[in-house]
């Protein structure tokens, strides 16, 4: 897809990979939509878009919000060629350390802010019989690790609706998209790891949040149904479906320290 003159709607666009796709996107021509919950830090991104973009201030976790909101998107710029869903966060506790109102607030979040969101524009997208939706989801939604059960649970979900979404969209014209990003050098690790135990521990293979806006803008352009970042990433992806018990011996060390 040419994404000059596209409408990109990018949720979680205030800060880490959200801001760098908006930015990388208005430099090929795109108008970027930035959402988010924070007014003044969507602002701060803004300043560094060169291009024509929106903002708009909304809660994912807010269903009558996020129909508005998109109703709004709709009835200014009268289309959404792509959906990005990028909003989410993370808190690395033991099971046991994590109360079950925890895994709601994470579960609404990231995985159902993304089922809101998608829910706000399909029906525009079948319309029209064409756009793209592009789900952010993590590694951690295909490799289970400790002091992440609810993480990963949110990331599994995730995946799991993006695969289906895509098998019951696949003759519409829409393009259903994961990207699977692995650590990335963003704010994440201050809410997700303040000790700062598993963030030093996975920094050998840590991406800087620009390769992975790079990559993100790519699925744009190629309409890849779906990536697992860093590359590598996916050979360890088919070891683990091959050898589970041997991966979770290879990977205890390094990812399970948080």
């Amino acid at each position: 897809m040419v994404l000059k003159d596209k409408v990109v709607v990018i949720t979680g666009a205030s800060s880490g990979i959200g801001a760098l796709t908006a930015q990388m996107v208005s430099k090929q021509g795109a108008i970027p939509i930035l959402v988010a919950r924070s007014e003044a830090k969507l602002k701060e991104t803004a300043a560094g878009i060169p291009g024509v973009f929106g903002l708009y201030t909304c809660d994912v976790t807010d269903a009558d919000g996020v129909q508005e909101t998109f109703a709004q998107i709709l009835a200014t710029y009268g289309r959404i060629d792509i959906l990005l869903n990028n909003a989410g966060y993370g808190k690395f506790a033991a099971f046991t350390e994590m109360e079950p109102h925890e895994f709601d607030d994470m579960m609404d979040v990231n995985y159902m802010g993304i089922v809101r969101c998608t829910k706000a524009v399909v029906p525009h997208m079948l319309e029209r019989g064409s756009g793209q939706i592009i789900n952010v989801a993590s590694m951690a939604g295909k490799i289970g690790t400790a002091k992440s059960v609810a993480y990963t649970a949110t990331k599994h979900a995730v995946l799991g609706f993006t695969n289906a979404l895509r098998q019951e969209l696949r003759k519409s014209g829409i393009i259903v998209s994961a990207v699977n990003p692995g650590p990335i050098a963003t704010d994440f690790f201050k809410t997700a790891d303040p000790s700062g135990n598993y963030e030093k521990s996975v920094a050998r293979m840590m991406m800087t949040p620009e390769h992975v806006s790079s990559k993100i803008v790519k699925v744009m352009e190629t309409g890849k149904e779906e990536i697992d970042l860093p590359g590598l990433a996916g050979l360890g992806i088919r070891l683990y479906g091959l050898f589970p018990r041997l991966a979770d011996k290879l990977t205890y060390n390094a990812m399970n320290r948080k």
